[in-house]
């Protein structure tokens, strides 16, 4: 009888989900992915499906840190509206690890690259990013009824902004500037919004 196979499928999917965050879904071969996992090709696939399938799951995993991040600043009920934004910023962002930072963010990354042109895997990826924009409306509805969102800017097009804003401090942490610039980028960003 068959032993059945013994692994920390937590640590597995935190291994490969910094191998697709670090160097892309397409650089990120089989073999590379059982490297960093310590599993064989028999496990990976067995366990977690085709490549497809256990990036969605890296993703799943992704999602988790993405989730309380968004939990400790966004929806938490003692922050008004600007600081919930600021303290969102400070976690997904500023907060990071040097490594972390300088990786940028798997689901902006994983859109940059040609994941793109695949539409299961964008629709994964889009659904991640939206979770947080939905919470960053949220918040946004509250400045705007409290009167601390800047005149005539809406709270949908705001929101585009700070997603924008998201996506591009994480490709130019990536790029190697530092938090005190990215803190910087964020502030002028929030302060044209604000009221």
């Amino acid at each position: 009888m068959a032993r059945p196979v013994e692994f920390d499928e937590n640590k597995v999917l935190n291994n490969a989900m910094e191998q697709f965050w670090r160097e892309g879904y397409e650089a990120s071969s089989v073999q590379k992915l059982l490297d960093c996992t310590g599993i064989n090709r028999g496990t990976l696939y067995n366990s977690f499906g085709d490549k497809d399938t256990f990036f969605k799951s890296c993703v799943d995993q992704y999602n988790k840190i993405v989730d309380k991040q968004i939990e400790s600043s966004l929806k938490n009920p003692k922050l008004n509206a600007w600081d919930a934004i600021n303290a969102y910023f400070d976690e997904a962002v500023l907060n990071l690890s040097n490594k972390r930072r300088s990786m940028g963010c798997l689901l902006v990354n994983s859109l940059c690259e040609s994941i793109n042109y695949d539409k299961d895997m964008k629709k994964v990826v889009r659904g991640s990013l939206s979770s947080i924009r939905k919470a960053i409306v949220v918040r946004l509805k509250e400045a705007q009824s409290k009167n601390k969102l800047r005149k005539g800017v809406s709270v949908e097009f705001a929101a585009d902004v700070l997603m924008n804003t998201l996506h591009g401090v994480r490709v130019n942490s990536r790029d190697g500037k530092n938090t005190r610039q990215l803190k910087e980028l964020i502030k002028h960003s929030i302060n044209t919004l604000k009221k």
